[in-house]
């Protein structure tokens, strides 16, 4: 009876001390964000008064964008490798859903335009698809999975101080000045060649609206399946 109370003594003695141990005390962030956001808003008058309210504007929401991004850790590099690094798919999830607001509200300003006869904006960002697309969305897609973040998720990072992503950001940079080296190459042999695809032009605006939302739907139930299936074969 003796041996068996030294062990469990002892036990008892591990978990209390463990228990027992004191917690570093998180350093107080608050002053710093006080000067933070002192610097936000004195950055923003100097670009008021010296550049003008289009510049101030974006420094503005550009500050927001980057606090929403910090706090709810929205990635797009996320959505699309944690369905097959760890099985979630929240934000997969979200960023679906942000794509289905995002198309009723788009497709509400380009037709509100095309039915007054008025240039539909951002018609612009409808470019030819093809072999390049694939082949920079290819390259694209090993270089963030590699970095740990897309565009936004790097810079979103490099504002916390990740090492890493400083040094993405700098060959994000380089990769960036050799694509415009050689965009002529390719504009000339790939992309002048390509289609482009508006949707409006081929199903009408209904149509077009009610396609890319049944699509988004089936991905987001394919999502949500992959999800639970994840979880069940992990739980067994």
């Amino acid at each position: 009876m003796g041996d068996q109370s030294q062990p469990a003594a002892a036990e008892g003695g591990i978990r209390r001390s463990t228990r027992t141990r004191t917690r570093k005390k998180k350093k107080n962030q608050i002053p710093m964000g006080i000067l933070a956001l002192i610097g936000i808003v004195g950055i923003g008058l100097v670009l008021h008064f010296t550049v003008g309210d289009r510049v101030t504007l974006f420094w503005v929401l550009g500050c927001c964008f980057g606090f929403a991004l910090q706090r709810s850790r929205f990635c797009f590099t996320a959505s699309m490798r944690d369905p097959y690094l760890t099985g979630s798919t929240s934000l997969t999830k979200s960023v679906l859903a942000a794509f289905a607001v995002t198309t009723i509200g788009f497709a509400a300003i380009k037709y509100g335009a095309a039915s007054q006869g008025l240039p539909i904006p951002g018609q612009s960002y409808v470019v030819p698809f093809g072999v390049h697309t694939m082949v920079g969305a290819f390259i694209f897609g090993i270089g963030m999975v590699i970095a740990g973040g897309c565009a936004s998720g790097t810079l979103m990072r490099v504002g916390e101080g990740f090492g890493m992503q400083i040094l993405s950001l700098f060959f994000f940079i380089v990769g960036s000045l050799l694509g415009a080296a050689h965009f002529g190459w390719w504009k000339l042999n790939f992309i002048v060649r390509s289609p482009e695809v508006f949707l409006p032009d081929v199903f009408g605006w209904v149509g077009a609206v009610v396609i890319q939302l049944l699509i988004i739907a089936l991905l987001w139930i394919a999502a949500d399946k992959w999800a639970k299936r994840k979880n069940a074969s992990s739980a067994h």
